[in-house]
C-alpha cells in the first residue's frame, strides 16, 4: 500500500517536514494566498445540474470515481477544501493513501469500529485503552451487539491467543483494536502479530482490520502501517493539534478502507469543520519540531524522576534496556520514545494528590500532546469509568500520575516536579 514520493528536489524526494508547508494546495485556486484561507461555507454552488449530479453519484457510491475524476465539493458535511488539504497532508507522514478528518479522535475511533463491527461480532482490544475508547468497547458496542475482548498490552502474542480463544465463544472476529503505546502505562503491544492475527481470520473477501491508535507516538515515532496495521487513528487534538486549542481526530489507511469509514461518516456527521481543518494545516508545520523537542525534554525530565527517592517507578519507553521484556518489540516498531510519562509515587491516591496540588509550572489537566507540559490522575481522571480491579490489572494504580511533556525548559519542569515530590513528606495543615 506505499504511496510514491509526493515531491521531489532534483531527483530526490522532499522530507514530510518540508511539505507540510504546502503538499495539497495550490495558491492560484485561492487569488494567490499563500496560506490556505478558511472555507467557512456549508454549501457549494454547481456550474450545472448535470454537474451536481455526477458529484452525488460518486459522493452517495452509485458509481465509481473515474480515473482522473474528483470528489466535486458539494456541502462541507461531505467534504470541505480545508478538510481536502489536510487529509491529503495528513497522509504524508503515515505513507497512507487515504485520510478523513473526523470532530473529535473519539470520532474517528466509534466511526471506525461501526463500519466493521455487526452485530453478534466481537471487537478483540488491547488493555489499558484510552478510558473514552474503554467505556466505547465496554458499554456502546455492547448496545449494538457488539462484545468486546481485551488482553493486556504487553502481554505478548499468548495473551493475546488466549483473548481471541474467549472471543470466539461470543462471536465472530470483527477488527482488532490497539493502542500502542497504552494509555497510560507506555505498554507496547506488537503490531505484527496483530496483523498476522487478523489476516488468519480474514476469509472470503472479508477484512479484519487491525486498527492502532497511534496519538502517543505518532506520525513521528511509530508508523503502524509499515507492520502491517490497516488503519490508523488520531486523537489530532493531541501532538497533531499540539496547541490545546481544537478537538479533532483523524484515521488513515487503504484507499478502499478509508472510503468505506468516509461514507460512514458523511452519514453520522461525525467530520471536522473548515475551522478546525485550518488550524490543523498551521499545526502541522511545526509537528516535528514540536514533537523533537518534547521527547528530548522528556528524557531529562524520565532520568530525574528516576533518581528521584520519592518516585517508586517510571513507566517510559527510553528506558527500556537489553534484557527487558519490550525491549526487543520497541527496537523494532518504535523509532522513538515520545513524551509521555507515566510514574509511580511512593505511597497511593492521597501521594499522588499531593504531588499534583503543588505542581506550579506544570499544569493539572488531562490531554496531551500540547505545547504546555500536563499532569493528570488517571485512575480517578482519564480512567476512572475503569473498575479498580481492571485498573490494576492492566497497570493503572493509585500511586500512578501521567505526564505529557510539553516545550519549556527541561530543568524547570524538574524543578517543578521535585518541588512538588517534596511535598508528599509534609503534613498537611490542620485547620482551626
Amino acid at each position: 500500500m506505499k504511496r510514491k514520493p509526493q515531491g521531489y528536489l532534483g531527483g530526490r524526494p522532499l522530507d514530510p517536514a518540508t511539505l507540510m508547508m504546502s503538499y495539497g494546495y495550490d495558491p492560484s485556486l485561492s487569488e494567490g494566498a499563500l496560506k490556505c484561507p478558511i472555507f467557512q461555507t456549508s454549501t457549494f454552488v454547481f456550474r450545472t445540474a448535470e454537474e451536481g449530479k455526477a458529484f452525488f453519484e460518486v459522493a452517495y457510491g452509485l458509481r465509481s470515481r473515474g480515473p482522473t475524476e474528483k470528489l466535486g465539493l458539494i456541502y462541507s458535511r461531505l467534504n470541505n477544501p480545508d478538510l481536502e488539504v489536510i487529509e491529503d497532508r495528513l497522509t504524508i507522514w503515515d505513507d497512507a493513501e487515504a485520510c478523513a478528518v473526523f470532530a473529535s479522535g473519539m470520532a474517528a475511533i466509534a466511526t471506525t469500529l461501526l463500519e466493521f463491527a455487526q452485530p453478534g461480532d466481537v471487537v478483540l482490544h488491547s488493555a489499558p485503552v484510552y478510558g473514552g475508547s474503554d467505556y466505547l468497547l465496554s458499554h456502546v458496542l455492547p448496545r449494538f451487539g457488539v462484545q468486546a475482548a481485551p488482553f493486556p498490552a504487553g502481554g505478548g502474542v499468548r495473551a493475546m491467543k488466549t483473548a481471541l480463544d474467549r472471543a470466539a465463544a461470543k462471536g465472530r472476529l470483527a477488527a482488532i483494536f490497539v493502542e500502542t503505546p497504552a494509555n497510560p502505562t507506555n505498554a507496547l503491544v506488537d503490531i505484527a502479530a496483530c496483523a498476522d492475527v487478523a489476516r488468519r481470520h480474514s476469509q472470503n473477501g472479508r477484512v479484519v482490520p487491525v486498527v492502532v491508535d497511534n496519538t502517543f507516538l505518532g506520525p513521528l515515532w511509530q508508523s503502524p502501517l509499515e507492520h502491517g496495521a490497516d488503519v490508523v487513528v488520531y486523537s489530532a487534538t493531541k501532538f497533531l493539534g499540539g496547541h490545546s486549542d481544537l478537538i479533532a481526530g483523524a484515521c488513515l489507511g487503504s484507499k478502499t478502507l478509508i472510503d468505506r469509514i468516509r461514507t460512514l461518516r458523511t452519514f453520522l456527521g461525525t467530520m471536522a469543520g473548515p475551522w478546525t481543518g485550518w488550524l490543523l494545516l498551521r499545526s502541522l508545520e511545526t509537528l516535528k519540531l514540536r514533537m523533537t523537542a518534547q521527547q528530548k525534554g522528556a528524557r531529562r525530565v524520565a532520568d530525574f524522576l528516576a533518581a528521584h527517592p520519592a518516585v517508586a517507578k517510571v513507566h517510559w519507553l527510553g528506558h527500556l534496556k537489553r534484557g527487558d521484556a519490550q525491549y526487543g518489540l520497541y527496537r523494532r516498531q518504535c523509532s522513538g520514545p515520545g513524551s509521555v510519562i507515566s510514574f509511580e509515587v511512593k505511597g497511593g491516591e492521597r501521594e499522588a494528590f499531593r504531588v499534583l496540588n503543588a505542581l506550579r509550572v506544570i499544569k493539572l489537566a488531562v490531554s496531551l500532546g500540547g505545547t504546555e507540559s500536563l499532569a493528570e490522575h488517571p485512575a480517578t481522571m482519564t480512567h476512572s469509568d475503569v473498575s479498580p480491579d481492571a485498573q490494576l490489572a492492566s497497570g493503572i494504580t493509585p500511586a500512578m500520575i501521567r505526564l505529557s511533556v510539553g516545550i519549556e525548559e527541561p530543568a524547570d519542569l524538574c524543578d517543578d516536579l521535585g518541588r512538588a515530590l517534596a511535598a508528599i513528606g509534609r503534613r498537611k495543615p490542620r485547620r482551626r
